[in-house]
């Protein structure tokens, strides 16, 4: 089965492509109706990452900002998110020569309300309709809310595709997804794996960098901004006070906490800091908050991915602060998945999971009260005709060429 799995995330900078084919574990034959696969390979046939145009950028980063905004502006992003997803999917078949049979698209987060750690509604962008009428095969999208209807976090839901991939460790390992905002994924001996989000990874910094280029530069290209700075250790400790990192997992935040307004409240307080010490700062927050996340674990290695590896900067001083007893590598190397391609990956995977009836969540990574099936579909061309349910979930996920 070809799908074809479309996410932009909290940085809200573009659109992350994959198509892939799954197929089950060879041993179980190739009919699919009934089996009871135990690995599932995957084939990536295409990627790409689209960024969006400007207008689409500013009008996503003002629904992300903590203020009310127009219902026409929501309404707006909403249609025009999926017919930019669906243009860029087009684009990327027409060059590939392949066609999907299913489509996944998580659309952009523009809320995810939190009360007293309790996720009480989540919401994306970006009209399905739009890409089923231009590709003709159904799509799934609205991943999230069946689990926090079930009393889970809704997030990181990337936490089932990590464990797939890693399947049994020697030690406790992390997989780490550098975003806007930065979650881990803990994977250890005879424990059920654990996913949480630590807190910002390049929300803050990118506040800052489009600050200090004026606009020109939405992140901090090869962390120079970042580099340029000293860390100033008076507010490091006032923002590592955040009561958010001392939660419990599992838990979820995103950018209606870590948002300019809330970066402001610190930076007021400390007026003669220059722009570079500000950013090298914010730089070594997000590097100090992942690595405690990790050492509550006892984690021996983390595997990073997401357009923050891109960074040097926080590469280096988060492999200082990990410390020289733990590996820092990137899924590229440790799991032959390309940094940028994990998340739109997850999305083909849960896709797959929900087409064969099988469950795309799990409790001990989101806190819902139990596993559930995710999403809901748009019918294609014809009417949705889905397969006979599998009898249950594979227990690995194996990448191949």
């Amino acid at each position: 089965m070809i799908i074809a799995g479309l996410m932009t995330g909290t940085s809200a900078d573009g659109l992350d492509l994959v198509i892939a084919e799954f197929l089950p574990d060879p041993t179980v034959g190739s009919d699919l109706v009934g089996a009871d696969p135990t690995t599932l390979t995957v084939r990536i046939l295409a990627e790409r990452e689209t960024p969006f145009d400007e207008e689409l950028h500013a009008d996503i980063l003002h629904l992300l900002e903590p203020a009310d905004v127009p219902l026409s502006l929501v309404s707006g992003v909403d249609a025009r998110l999926g017919r930019f997803s669906a243009e860029a999917l087009a684009e990327l078949c027409r060059d590939t020569a392949v066609t999907p049979d299913l489509v996944v698209s998580h659309g952009q987060t523009v809320r995810h309300d939190i009360i007293d750690g309790q996720v009480t509604s989540t919401f994306q962008l970006g009209q399905p309709a739009f890409i089923a009428e231009a590709l003709g095969a159904p799509v799934l999208s609205d991943v999230r809310s069946r689990d926090v209807a079930a009393g889970g976090q809704g997030a990181p839901l990337v936490g089932l595709l990590d464990s797939l991939l890693l399947g049994d460790v020697e030690t406790p390992t992390a997989v780490l997804n550098l975003g806007g905002i930065a979650n881990i994924t803990v994977v250890a001996p005879g424990q059920e794996p654990i996913a949480f989000d630590t807190g910002p990874a390049n929300a803050l910094i990118d506040i800052l960098a489009r600050r200090i280029t004026d606009g020109r530069g939405a992140c901090d290209r090869d962390g120079a901004l970042a580099a340029a700075g000293a860390v100033d250790d008076d507010l490091l400790t006032a923002l590592l006070a955040e009561p958010y990192y001392r939660q419990e997992p599992p838990k979820s935040t995103g950018k209606e906490l870590f948002h300019a307004a809330y970066l402001d409240s610190f930076l007021d307080v400390h007026p003669h800091l220059g722009e570079h010490d500000q950013i090298a700062t914010v730089t070594a927050l997000t590097a100090r908050t992942i690595a405690e996340a990790a050492r509550r674990f006892d984690v021996t290695t983390v595997i990073a991915s997401g357009g923050g590896t891109r960074n040097p900067e926080l590469m280096r001083r988060l492999g200082e602060e990990l410390g020289e007893n733990v590996e820092l590598t990137s899924t590229d190397a440790a799991l032959g998945l390309p940094e940028g391609s994990k998340e739109a990956l997850l999305m083909a995977l849960i896709g797959w999971l929900s087409w064969h009836g099988l469950d795309g969540t799990e409790p001990s990574l989101t806190g819902a009260s139990g596993p559930r099936i995710a999403g809901r579909f748009t019918p294609g061309d014809g009417p949705l005709h889905l397969p006979e349910p599998l009898r249950r979930r594979p227990t690995r996920l194996r990448l191949t060429d």
